[in-house]
């Protein structure tokens, strides 16, 4: 294999960057040619394809976003299109393609690989929801901003002594949510993997309230519901003076922190590393701080499961 490309798509997350980067070097350290294929499949099917070079990719791994750019391309289910976009690479010679993004990212290089085009996925998505890895790229990084959230939304709630409700991304998956919640002291967390009972949240607010408490926080997973549609619930529960917080897009920007920024370059690297050695149709992942691959069919044919004692937990520590 002479020439591999690269590409970002679906939703953006702290740490693409660092991972193009790692992919682009990687690769010029083997003597490969490296291209990026800019906005996506989108992109991809428009022929938007450069070649990149060392300093293609310098001063990035600090910065948020992808320098390829991302876009979405539902069209990309379509055969047809799947095989434009297998021409466009041809065309500019290029053998194997790495595919950082998401479970819509993952499943346009299935269809490539399936169509003989060899494809190795990174997962790159705040959810967290790739089954084949305990930790995606961008996880950390949103974590860490939503915790920042909390922190300050705990002295503004303390001051006006208010329960406050803080919707989170995730998707269908709770883990931002958990994580979040746990590490900044949530009274209630909501994630779409366990079912709440109304009356019992309301019933714990009430016991904080009666010893004392003068604010509390909950959580809530956008795959539950909206931040919204709770509030109006939690209020013909209780009369307690409420607030609501919706996160948004916050959440997917800012610097990678230092984990995101070594897990991109070392999934980025062996990436490249898989292509080099024959293995297409793979998508990497790291389970037990180790480095792992699996066929990426067969990845996308598992399930992503959230740690449920790390749940108990949190409702152990919000009594």
């Amino acid at each position: 294999m002479k020439k591999i490309g690269v590409l970002t798509s679906g939703g953006d997350s702290p740490g693409m960057n660092p991972a193009i980067r790692a992919v682009v070097r990687k690769g010029i350290f083997h003597d490969l040619e490296v291209y990026g294929i800019y906005n996506g499949y989108a992109g991809l099917i428009n022929g938007n394809i450069k070649r990149l070079e060392l300093g293609s990719v310098g001063d990035i791994i600090h910065r948020g976003g992808t320098m390829l750019h991302s876009a979405r391309l539902p069209e990309f289910k379509n055969p047809e299109v799947q095989q434009q976009g297998i021409k466009q690479l041809q065309k500019h010679g290029i053998e194997g393609l790495v595919v950082i993004g998401g479970d819509g990212s993952y499943m346009g290089a299935k269809a490539l690989t399936e169509q003989g085009f060899p494809c190795v996925g990174v997962p790159g998505t705040i959810d967290n929801d790739i089954p084949g890895t305990e930790f995606t790229i961008g996880f950390d990084t949103a974590l860490n901003t939503v915790i920042d959230a909390l922190d300050k939304i705990r002295d503004t709630a303390t001051s006006h002594e208010r329960t406050f409700i803080i919707e989170v991304m995730g998707r269908d998956a709770g883990d931002l949510a958990l994580w979040s919640g746990l590490a900044g002291g949530a009274e209630t967390i909501l994630i779409p993997e366990a079912g709440y009972d109304m009356q019992d949240i309301a019933d714990r607010l009430r016991k904080g309230q009666e010893r004392g408490k003068k604010h509390s926080l909950i959580v809530v997973a956008e795959g539950v519901c909206s931040g919204i549609e709770f509030g109006k619930e939690l209020e013909k529960a209780t009369d307690f003076d409420t607030r609501i917080s919706v996160l948004g897009h916050i959440q997917r920007g800012g610097s990678p922190t230092a984990f995101d920024r070594v897990l991109a370059s070392r999934l980025g690297a062996r990436a490249v590393e898989l292509l080099i050695e024959g293995k297409g149709g793979r998508a990497v992942g790291i389970e037990m701080n180790r480095l792992v691959d699996y066929d990426i069919i067969e990845a996308l044919g598992r399930k992503h499961t959230l740690d449920i004692d790390l749940y108990k937990l949190s409702q152990e520590l919000s009594i």
